[in-house]
C-alpha cells in the first residue's frame, strides 16, 4: 500500500504535537488537512510550508470540532482542497483542565469533555462514510497516561472515555476501517525550555520514568504514522502508551 496516495485530517493541528504529526505524514507524501479554530496564521504558515518542502496538497481548514455543523463544512473543505475522501483521521484537538470536580464550573467541564470525547465522535461520524466507501481507513484517537492515573479530574475522565469510545468505534466501524489510541506520556522536548519551577517538576517526572526521559512529540507523530502501516492491520480498538513505562506502579 502507498500511503502518499492517501489524505489525512489533523484535529488542532497548528501547534505542538499537532503540527509535528502533520509534518510526519506529509514527509511521506501524503496530503494533509490541517484542522484550527482560533489559530488561522500558524495554520496557513504550515499549510504553505508543507507545500514548499513536499509539493502536495495542504490546507489549512477551519472548523469548530465540538459543533456539528462547523465540523460538516470543515470535512467538506478539507475533502474539497485535497481532491477526495479522508483516509486518515488523527483526532487531535483536547485542552487540558485539572480543577477539582467540586471546584469546577460548568463551562470547563463542556470545554474539556466536549473538546476531547465529543469533537471525536463528530468528526469521526463525518469522515467515516468516507473511508467505508474507499474500503480502507484509519482512525488515531488521542488519550493519555492520565486516563489511567487518578486526580486527573475533567482531564483524565475525558482521556479514559476516549479509550471506551475507541473501543466502540473499532467494533463498529470493522473491518474497513481502524480505530486506536495513543495515550501519550509527558512530553518534554527540551529541559531547556523550562523556567526554574517546571524544570524541577519535571525532572521528578522524569525520575519516575522507567525509560529515564520524557516522551518527544516525534516519537508520538511516529506513531500515529506506524498505526497506518500495513504492520498494524490487525490491530484496532488498542490504545498503545506512549510513556516510557510512566504509567506503571512502582513500589
Amino acid at each position: 500500500m502507498d500511503l502518499a496516495e492517501k489524505r489525512v485530517l489533523v484535529t488542532g493541528a497548528s501547534r505542538n504535537l499537532g503540527r509535528t504529526i502533520c509534518e510526519r505524514f506529509a514527509d511521506v507524501g501524503m496530503s494533509v488537512a490541517l484542522n484550527y479554530h482560533t489559530t488561522r496564521e500558524p495554520a496557513e504558515a504550515l499549510a504553505a510550508a508543507l507545500r514548499d518542502r513536499t509539493g502536495a496538497r495542504h490546507a489549512a481548514v477551519a472548523g469548530d470540532v465540538t459543533d456539528a455543523g462547523s465540523v460538516r463544512s470543515m470535512v467538506a473543505s478539507a475533502v474539497a482542497e485535497l481532491g477526495g475522501p479522508i483516509n486518515v483521521l488523527i483526532n487531535n484537538a483536547g485542552p487540558y483542565g485539572m480543577t477539582p470536580f467540586v471546584d469546577m464550573d460548568e463551562t470547563e467541564w463542556d470545554n474539556v469533555w466536549d473538546a476531547n470525547v465529543k469533537a471525536s465522535y463528530l468528526v469521526t461520524r463525518e469522515v467515516a462514510p468516507g473511508m467505508r466507501a474507499a474500503g480502507w481507513g484509519r482512525i488515531i484517537n488521542m488519550s493519555a497516561v492520565s486516563a489511567w492515573v487518578r486526580n486527573r479530574s475533567i482531564y483524565g475522565l475525558a482521556k479514559a472515555a476516549i479509550i471506551t469510545l475507541t473501543e466502540e468505534l473499532a467494533v463498529e466501524l470493522a473491518p474497513e476501517i481502524t480505530v486506536n489510541a495513543i495515550a501519550p506520556g509527558q512530553i518534554l522536548e527540551s529541559l531547556d525550555d523550562l523556567g526554574e519551577f517546571s524544570r524541577e517538576w519535571a525532572e521528578k517526572v522524569t525520575a519516575r520514568t522507567p525509560a529515564g526521559r520524557l516522551v518527544t512529540r516525534s516519537e508520538l507523530a511516529e506513531m500515529a504514522y506506524l498505526l497506518c502501516t500495513p504492520a498494524f492491520d490487525m490491530v484496532t480498538g488498542m490504545t498503545i502508551p506512549v510513556d516510557g513505562g510512566l504509567r506503571l506502579p512502582r513500589f
